[in-house]
């Protein structure tokens, strides 16, 4: 009798990344659920380190990878295809977008939009005075704009490259093959894997957290409870993390670009209703402003370091800068391993532009809106409970309500609440179900559809983390905050590595090479005609 057939390489589970990176997450769970005290105590420290002493790392990496992108986008690799040459894009650019932005930071949006630009502006980042809208909007795109899509652009571009142009697998560890040849595929490769999975896990888990509060908040200011219980919040995170794993098993045609185009449209709707019925002359002023603004100050943003602040500023720039580029840094491997999935047959120039500058354009606008009637709400007096006088531990308090405090100054508010709180929740559905699914790709050796239990494992480990966090924290949103940024660690090394590997990789390129060997058959001939003219030519007499 013949043997059955054994199912494919790349179908079979992974036991070394899979069972590793499963094991040190739910030990994670087991010490948070044994020792709570000793897991805040170890991880604040720990968090307390990693800012004191490689803060350089991840602003001096955020930049360098801003400047990466351009020089890959500007210089000769732009014309390269993320694919066979003539091959054509899967999705219509409009969905393309969508998509990309939804996952890239959908639910950071709603959560920052309003609070972020009114903190600024309430209270000075090191270096600039209060009070000031241009410093307040131009602090908010840096930390919004360029730098975090460029990295979503370079870990897009290598792993597009890598599967769709030279055939290699749909890993991160399949990009490092210039560096390390057939290590690619032994331990070193499966330790690049398991650090993927690990940040990405505890990115989104820090989208959900920030996600499940702002929902409680939402609840409050609509009265439908009178404060959300640590419980509630758990709840919210349960609910959330059922829909995205039932998303993510039924694949991204059919689950992720549905929520996605789905979104944009509310999203488009509620910042047009704020824009409309907001101040709308002081947001369209506000937007030249910004531009300006954010245009001169990002080279000075992107040198302050701790060498050029003093002690509180050391903490601003831990608790804001440093935290989003870890922030970005954890939602890379999956963001830019989806970035990658939906744009076969995008050229990298077509890519990079797609990828920096639309959503920073989008992102511009949205902050203008929300974060432009925040501070004219603060300016007018009219914000509840934010009074002149607060102090920054008691605003930071109220960060996950001053979206639905800007919204109660304007009509419509039960609507308006209970659309903010339906889109923070498809936003963080459409970008964990990427997640997950990118989760249980890295888990069984880069297949593009892996197994429905395997993403469900993933996704349910997901939301656990973000309970237990919220459980576990006295502080919830800094608790996710320093987990992120621990996480998030080690990959920023494994970014820098995936760099040098695709810039390797696109010296080799066949349309590089082929350009290279007409330019010297070009020389060469313009060499050989000069010579024949100068033999031809009549000798003077």
């Amino acid at each position: 009798m013949n043997q059955p057939d054994s199912p494919p390489t790349q179908l079979r589970v992974d036991p070394w990344v899979f069972g590793i990176t499963a094991a040190i997450v739910i030990g994670f769970v087991v010490w948070g659920l044994a020792g709570p005290d000793s897991l805040n105590d170890v991880t604040g420290k720990a968090l307390t380190w990693i800012t004191d002493n490689l803060g350089w790392l991840f602003i001096l990496a955020a930049t360098g990878f801003v400047v990466f992108a351009l020089f890959l986008a500007i210089g000769k690799y732009g014309k390269i295809p993320l694919g066979r040459d003539g091959e054509k894009p899967e999705f219509r650019t409009v969905s393309w977008i969508a998509m990309m932005f939804s996952a890239g930071m959908g639910i950071g949006l709603m959560f920052f939009g309003a609070y972020e630009p009114l903190r600024h502006f309430m209270f000075a980042p090191p270096g600039t005075d209060a009070r000031d809208v241009g410093v307040a909007m131009a602090t908010t795109m840096f930390h919004w704009g360029f730098h975090p899509w460029a990295m979503y652009a370079v870990v897009g571009l290598a792993i597009g490259y890598s599967t769709f142009r030279l055939g290699r697998g749909q890993l991160l560890s399949a990009v490092f093959a210039p560096i390390l040849g057939h290590r690619a595929t032994g331990p070193a490769g499966k330790v690049i894997d398991i650090l993927a999975i690990f940040a990405t896990l505890f990115g989104t888990v820090a989208s959900l957290g920030l996600g499940a509060l702002q929902i409680g908040s939402g609840m409050q200011s609509a009265h439908w409870v009178d404060e959300p219980s640590k419980m509630l919040l758990v709840a919210i995170i349960a609910i959330l993390t059922a829909a995205f794993v039932a998303s993510a098993v039924s694949g991204v045609a059919k689950g992720i670009q549905w929520l996605s185009n789905t979104n944009m449209v509310l999203a488009l709707i509620l910042a047009v209703f704020v824009f409309v019925v907001g101040p709308t002359v002081f947001i369209l002023n506000l937007l030249p402003t910004s531009l300006g603004a954010y245009a001169t100050d990002i080279t000075t943003f992107s040198a302050r370091s701790s060498a050029t602040v003093d002690g509180d500023g050391q903490g601003w720039l831990a608790g804001w800068t440093i935290f989003y580029w870890a922030w970005w840094v954890s939602w890379t491997p999956f963001v830019g391993m989806f970035l990658a999935k939906i744009s076969k047959g995008r050229t990298i120039r077509e890519f990079v532009i797609g990828v920096m500058v639309v959503p920073t354009t989008v992102s511009l606008v949205w902050f203008c809106i929300f974060g432009g009637a925040a501070i004219r709400d603060q300016q007018d007096n009219t914000l509840a409970g934010v009074p002149d006088d607060i102090t920054a531990k008691a605003f930071d308090a109220l960060s996950d309500s001053i979206l639905f405090k800007v919204l109660d100054t304007m009509p419509w508010f039960p609507l308006a609440a209970g659309l903010v709180m339906l889109l923070v929740a498809i936003f963080f559905v459409s970008g964990a179900d990427s997640a997950s699914l990118v989760m249980g790709t890295l888990s069984q050796r880069g297949v593009v559809e892996p197994h429905r239990w395997v993403t469900v494992f993933w996704g349910v480990l997901t939301g656990a983390v973000a309970a237990l966090l919220l459980a576990i924290q006295e502080d919830a949103l800094n608790g996710i905050k320093q987990m992120a940024i621990i996480a998030a660690l080690p990959f920023v090394v494994v970014m820098i590595g995936m760099c040098l590997a695709l810039y390797l990789d696109l010296r080799k390129d066949p349309l590089i090479v082929a350009k290279a060997t007409f330019d010297k058959q070009r020389e060469e001939d313009i060499r050989t005609q000069a010579i024949e003219l100068e033999e031809t030519a009549p000798t003077p007499n």
